[in-house]
């Protein structure tokens, strides 16, 4: 299945799974593709959905709502720093300025959020 070939449905399946820390093996039953195949899309997928320092995320922080711009990354996680205007105030006394935001915990990236 080349990049085109990949629809709507299958990138959000796999890119769910994926922040869930699905096993590739896992993914590909989900998909009822071969092995082999469904690693290619997953890799496919993993490129895009790998984010970038200064990116806008979305995230949830104790269910409230949350914002900010990736700083700097680590291996899962990202440290983010808080976008207080568009973030829950009732965090403001559990939140430092900056936190670390596991990659599986990332709700989406503001630019696509705008996007829709």
């Amino acid at each position: 299945m080349a990049k085109e070939e990949i629809t709507a449905e299958v990138q959000q399946l796999v890119e769910t799974e994926l922040r869930k820390g699905a096993s590739n093996s896992r993914i590909a039953n989900l998909l009822d593709l071969p092995y082999k195949e469904a690693v290619d899309i997953i890799e496919t997928i993993k490129e895009d959905l790998r984010p970038d320092v200064g990116d806008e995320i979305i995230f949830s922080f104790r269910d409230e709502p949350m914002e900010g711009v990736i700083e700097k990354l680590l291996t899962n996680s990202a440290i983010v720093r808080i976008n207080w205007n568009h973030s829950s105030e009732r965090m403001h006394d559990l939140v430092e300025e900056k936190t670390v935001v596991n990659f599986k915990d990332i709700e989406g990236f503001k630019n696509q959020v705008d996007e829709e």
